[in-house]
């Protein structure tokens, strides 16, 4: 995110990848379980797993040229000399003027990075002179040509067990892991400008909220209040859910979310598995912005299903409404970033159709038309908390842009979006 007033309005994501190991356990922002633990200090999320790390930094923060350092730490701390595939994408600038180093212009993005690994690619998706993704990846398959983006130490000692688990070759000898199905590579994304005036003020921080903590009400409690109030905390259902929340002073909010489910469910595409989700809201008028981004791989359509119950994990298309009723924005793009494998894979369960294929019909029927919400289960003073603040959004939206894209071992469904 871009740095405003008191918000942010664009984002830098990274995400790198050391290992080819499938299982998947966060480090995460502000939220402990007995896997993981971190602290949240700002309006940034940072995501570790055995065999990746994801960096989303706000404002004129310098994220690429903490590359380096993060590079570092792996090879020393953890042994992890080799890079096996390296993601960084960014929607375009609202104010490229502020920004700092090589983030003052795509192609000195493009060229730092390609310092660093040898066979990057670079990609703009969208309209230059209008709403527009950017990406730079590196390709795995780059490693069998002697690259100096090479293939993780630990991703060439996991070797597949005979009795249901993996075992890894680690310094001090060897470790088993329970042997979870592969998890599918699956990123959602939906950015968000223009809010409405009612959806922006409630991110706007009461004088009650003490930063320092000292007096009043602390932003981590404001936030999960806010949270509640809004519908956030039910996004996901909220067993499955671990939220933690920090409200800005004088504006603004961040959130990260884990999910975790298993085979109990019926309404997920995988059976078992952890993701995650985060939010990152400013509120000024005439620079808002809101971005939420999910890894969690849904449903395009529960077959059936036409109910919007904070006790089920939502299918894509209920998602994009739970999501545009919280923030009522003008304006929004949506992406899905999915690995070429689990596009296809979809295919049989959605009548022929790819995942990307089948997300551009979930987005455009998600906007078509955004009905009030139902009642759900979950409830805050005897009443929905999906219905609290916001009251509904029945509104209808116009699509200006779709795009589907194949990058090496990647597929993109990109759509832009705005209100009629």
């Amino acid at each position: 995110m871009e740095r405003a007033v008191c918000g942010s309005s664009a984002e830098k994501y990274g995400r790198i990848c050391l290992t080819s190991s499938s299982s998947y356990v966060l480090l995460f922002a502000g939220s402990k379980t007995e896997n993981s633990y971190c602290d949240k200090r700002s309006e940034s999320s940072l995501f570790i797993s055995p065999h990746r790390l994801i960096l989303k930094t706000c404002g004129t923060t310098l994220n690429l040229l903490g590359l380096p350092r993060i590079l570092a730490v792996a090879k020393e701390h953890a042994k992890l000399s080799k890079v096996y595939q390296c993601f960084y994408s960014r929607k375009a600038f609202m104010f490229p003027d502020r920004q700092l180093g090589p983030h003052k212009d795509w192609s000195m993005e493009i060229g730092f990075l390609d310092k660093i690994f040898d066979h990057g690619s670079a990609y703009t998706v969208g309209k230059v002179n209008g709403d527009h993704w950017l990406l730079y990846m590196t390709n795995p398959e780059d490693l069998s040509s002697g690259s100096g983006t090479e293939l993780s130490s630990l991703a060439s000692s996991i070797v597949e067990a005979q009795d249901d688990n993996w075992a890894i070759v680690g310094q001090c000898g060897l470790y088993t892991l329970p042997l979870l199905p592969p998890t599918q590579d699956y990123t959602i994304e939906i950015l968000m400008t223009h809010l409405s005036a009612r959806a922006r003020a409630a991110f706007f921080t009461p004088d009650a909220v003490d930063p320092c903590e000292d007096n009043g009400l602390s932003p981590s409690i404001h936030a999960q209040q806010l949270s509640s109030e809004l519908g956030i905390s039910d996004i996901f259902p909220r067993p499955l859910t671990q939220l933690d929340a920090y409200s800005f002073v004088p504006c603004g909010y961040s959130s990260n979310a884990l999910i975790k489910w298993n085979d109990t469910r019926s309404d997920i595409s995988e059976k078992n598995g952890e993701g995650y989700y985060t939010i990152h809201v400013t509120p000024e008028e005439g620079f808002s912005y809101a971005s939420f981004e999910c890894n969690v791989p849904l449903a395009v359509r529960k077959s059936g299903s036409d109910n919007d119950n904070s006790d089920d994990i939502p299918d894509l298309r209920t998602l994009v409404q739970r999501i545009v009723r919280i923030f009522e924005p003008g304006k929004l793009t949506m992406t899905l970033f999915v690995a070429s494998a689990g596009n296809e894979s979809m295919s049989d369960d959605d009548g022929g159709e790819t995942a990307v294929e089948a997300a551009q019909r979930a987005f455009k029927g998600a906007l078509t038309r955004i009905p009030k919400p139902r009642l759900s289960g979950n409830s805050i003073n005897g009443e929905s908390s999906m219905n609290n603040t916001n009251g509904g959004l029945d509104k209808a939206y116009k699509r200006t842009d779709k795009i589907n894209y194949e990058f090496g071992g990647y597929d993109l469904a990109f759509a832009s979006f705005e209100m009629i």
